[in-house]
């Protein structure tokens, strides 16, 4: 644990009076450490009045913002995606609100995110593929989502054909089109394994439990191929985007 009042204190009794002003200074601060409960310097921060850094969760959801909003425009397929991201890490409903809030500040694009990913290097392979699910969710991925990888990769200890290497476990199989986002009603129904007549706790319901069971992270936790990973990926891309359409034309909030 890092006290930084104690450290400040103890720094400037030792610069005024040597030793005895380092022990006081240090004891004045621990005082202050224990009665502002500061724990570290990202609490000492936020008390100044300052931005704390963000939870690993929260820098996630700020990187997959940044990522969605990266070519101007946010599509309802990168809020599904962020959707279900939140799923997939098990957040509950106190977790999500910061995820959501974490996504809507990473649109804006205002926060350097290279000190806190120089420091999350053991969960690199984890937030890399979250980024690459959310480059390829509308069927490509641009020039802006591919420097924003690139460079998210090089702070956290990756080179670039590395990257690229993970990012194609999640690109759509070539020979297989994904889902249009305005493609047919009726397959999107079928794709969900509803029908018109069925109420929006049972799409809402359908539609969970088939991107639990495809969802390419549980084929990668199982020794999956890369060419199964792209399936799977493929399918959540087709789960989504039929979700997209049921809603808008049923009006499912």
């Amino acid at each position: 644990m890092l006290w930084p009042a104690t450290m400040l204190g103890a720094a400037a009794g030792l610069a005024l009076a040597s030793i005895p002003g380092a022990l006081l200074g240090g004891l004045l601060g621990q005082v202050l450490d224990r009665r502002l409960r500061l724990h570290g310097w990202d609490n000492l921060r936020e008390r100044l009045g300052g931005r704390a850094a963000p939870s690993d969760d929260d820098l996630l959801f700020l990187m997959l913002g940044r990522l969605a909003k990266s070519d101007g425009r946010v599509v309802q397929s990168h809020i599904q995606q962020a959707r279900s991201e939140m799923q997939r890490l098990g957040l509950d409903a106190a977790a999500q609100r910061r995820a959501i809030e974490a996504f809507a500040r990473g649109k804006t694009g205002r926060d350097n995110l290279r000190a806190p990913l120089q420091r999350q290097r053991e969960r690199a392979d984890a937030m890399l593929r979250a980024c690459w699910r959310m480059a390829w969710v509308d069927g490509r991925v641009s020039a802006s989502e591919h420097e924003l990888i690139l460079l998210w990769g090089k702070w956290l200890g990756w080179d670039s054909t590395r990257l690229d290497s993970l990012g194609e476990e999640y690109a759509p199989r070539r020979s297989q089109q994904p889902a249009p986002a305005g493609g047919s009603y009726q397959e999107a129904l079928r794709l969900l394994g509803v029908n018109e007549g069925s109420e929006p706790e049972q799409i809402k319901r359908a539609y969970r439990r088939l991107l639990s069971r495809h969802h390419p992270d549980k084929l990668a936790g199982s020794g999956a191929s890369p060419e199964r990973i792209r399936e799977a990926t493929d399918t959540t891309r087709q789960l989504h985007q039929a979700y997209a359409l049921i809603r808008q034309r049923r009006g499912i909030r």
